[in-house]
């Protein structure tokens, strides 16, 4: 189970890596098919395609950890924490499996756990 996850790993950060580089070939080739042609602008590089990429972010997402438009990330886990605490345990620990099915692999509920708590 646990080779499994270590590869399920080393394939998300494959992943993100290829996202990354075909992130800046995207911004590079727009780039270089619009601009010169509607504003008479130069092709740019790859790496200047990056740096396009870095400044759009400081300039309109700013430099903060996580704010911005996605800031309700914590109205949501402020938003579960009250909910959980009006759980019983009985609820919480259904929650819990239910969740475990989920991410970890292991089935939601096992036969006979039912009474258990």
């Amino acid at each position: 189970m646990k080779r499994y996850r270590a590869l399920k790993m080393i394939g998300i950060g494959i992943l993100v890596v290829a996202l990354f580089f075909a992130l800046g070939f995207v911004v590079m080739a727009l780039w270089n098919w619009l601009m010169p042609s509607i504003f008479g602008l130069h092709t740019i590089t790859y790496w200047q395609a990056y740096g396009l990429l870095i400044l759009s972010k400081i300039l309109f997402g700013g430099l903060r950890g996580g704010g911005g438009r996605c800031s309700g990330r914590n109205d949501w886990r402020n938003r579960m924490a009250e909910r959980r605490e009006k759980m019983t345990p009985e609820e919480r620990e259904k929650f819990r499996q239910s969740w475990r099915g989920r991410w970890c692999g292991e089935p939601a509920s096992s036969p006979g756990a039912e009474g258990q708590v």
